[in-house]
């Protein structure tokens, strides 16, 4: 037989083909060769006749080998390979599949797209690396039951503007997110978002992070176990004991890959769209957060808590955020009733002296605002900041005078020794003599 006549079949013709021989010798019924097949008794009758007619070749499809009449023409081809080098170069097909559909209006099979990528030479799947096996860990059931938190460094605006950060917060039951950037990861940038957060969907149960020092005071452990050590707490997790919220702290970056994902999602969508935009500041980067890629991701990416109630908890009106979200520290009441707080000496009025003020302590807060609030107990005290006293300039010290000694002559036994620094003895005793006596 020619290798233009050789016969290709599939595992799936050849299955089909010995349970049809088997039915011709009458080894089987038509209804048991349709059992085995989980086809019905018409089909095989058709096969058996095919077979008959054809030989073998009748269980191959009668349109394998032959293109499709769906398929791309030359010209549509290169049409979508030259839109996608001068537009969608660096695109995923997925994702460039997305704007030829939005922004071009052609419309395109993301798997047609990688195909067409992949022949041209412009797209190479990527490898994955072997890496130590994670157990997944299943979603929790309810919305705000835990949410997890973290921030992405990365060249988000590609040298059109600042270098910016990424703060996000992502549910771990549905992956509703919620973000923003900002210029510096500090204590008060999260604590914005933490504001945002808690304003639109109110507290949840838990907050899962990983120990930066945001978040937990590392230090070193103690020397002995029994040791007593007093809990520190930082200005974060003091806000959140305040507002009820618990902590998680994850002992890995794999520990919190929910948004570990979410950020690499970003990176590459976010990141192109915000290029397509023009987007070059902090505010337009806010901006086109809020209204375009949030909306998108919460719409296309997200999925439904396996219990539809909702765990976040209502802000209630002891839970005051301006307080609660600043930054707080304790300061001792002098006998002049002032406090120091950064340098600063401020005062506080007479009208608001209380008994057990003088060496007591208050709670200072420095709202995100910049304004400063004085607490004593349950009540803010008005305070002015009072300028310190000049102190009295030094009296300038005077110079003791110095005086001159007179010459005493030496003893006879030292000039033996000192020849030319004194007159000799032999002077001494004629000068005493020739000097008159007085009185």
């Amino acid at each position: 037989m020619s290798e233009q006549e050789m016969l290709v079949l599939s595992t799936r013709d050849r299955d089909r083909l010995k349970v049809l021989h088997e039915v011709q010798q009458g080894h089987l019924t038509q209804r048991e060769a349709a059992e085995q097949l989980k086809v019905t008794d018409r089909w095989v009758r058709q096969l058996l006749g095919r077979v008959g007619r054809e030989g073998d070749q009748g269980v191959v499809h009668g349109l394998r080998g032959r293109a499709s009449p769906r398929r791309l023409g030359e010209r549509r081809r290169g049409q979508i390979l030259k839109l996608v080098k001068a537009k969608y170069r660096d695109f995923g097909p997925t994702l460039a599949a997305e704007y030829l559909r939005e922004e071009d209006g052609i419309a395109i099979s993301k798997e047609t797209l990688r195909q067409l990528l992949t022949e041209a030479g412009l797209w190479r799947a990527k490898r994955r690396r072997a890496e130590e096996v994670h157990v997944w860990r299943p979603r929790r059931s309810c919305r705000g039951e835990l949410v997890q938190w973290d921030t992405s460094e990365h060249d988000w605006l590609e040298g059109r503007g600042p270098r910016l950060q990424l703060v996000a917060m992502i549910d771990d039951a549905s992956s509703v997110a919620f973000c923003r950037f900002v210029r510096q990861d500090t204590t008060e940038e999260n604590l914005r978002g933490l504001w945002g957060y808690l304003e639109r969907w109110g507290r949840p149960v838990e907050f899962y992070t990983d120990k930066d020092s945001r978040f937990t005071v590392n230090r070193p452990l103690p020397i002995a176990t029994d040791e007593a050590v007093p809990e520190e707490l930082t200005q974060i997790g003091r806000a959140l004991r305040e507002l009820g919220i618990g902590w998680i702290a994850a002992h890995s970056p794999q520990a919190k890959g929910r948004i570990e994902r979410f950020f690499g999602t970003a990176q590459d969508r976010l990141v192109k769209g915000m290029r397509r935009a023009g987007v070059c500041s902090l505010e337009q980067a806010n901006a086109y957060l809020e209204r375009t890629y949030l909306p998108l991701w919460n719409r296309r990416f997200t999925v439904a808590a396996a219990n539809p109630t909702d765990a976040h908890r209502r802000l209630r009106t002891e839970h005051d955020l301006a307080a609660i979200l600043s930054q707080v520290k304790e300061r001792a009441v002098t006998n002049d009733y002032t406090i120091r707080y950064q340098g600063k000496i401020y005062q506080i009025g007479r009208e608001e002296i209380r008994a057990g003020m003088r060496g007591g302590r208050v709670r200072v807060e420095r709202h995100l605002d910049g304004s400063l609030a004085v607490r004593f107990r349950d009540r803010y005290l008005g305070v002015q900041e009072r300028k310190p006293q000049p102190k009295p300039a030094p009296e300038p010290k005077m110079r003791p005078e110095v005086r001159k000694q007179k010459f005493t002559p030496r003893s006879g036994w030292m000039d033996h020794f000192n020849l030319g620094k004194s007159p000799p003895l032999w002077a001494i005793v004629k000068t005493e003599a020739a000097t008159p006596a007085t009185g």
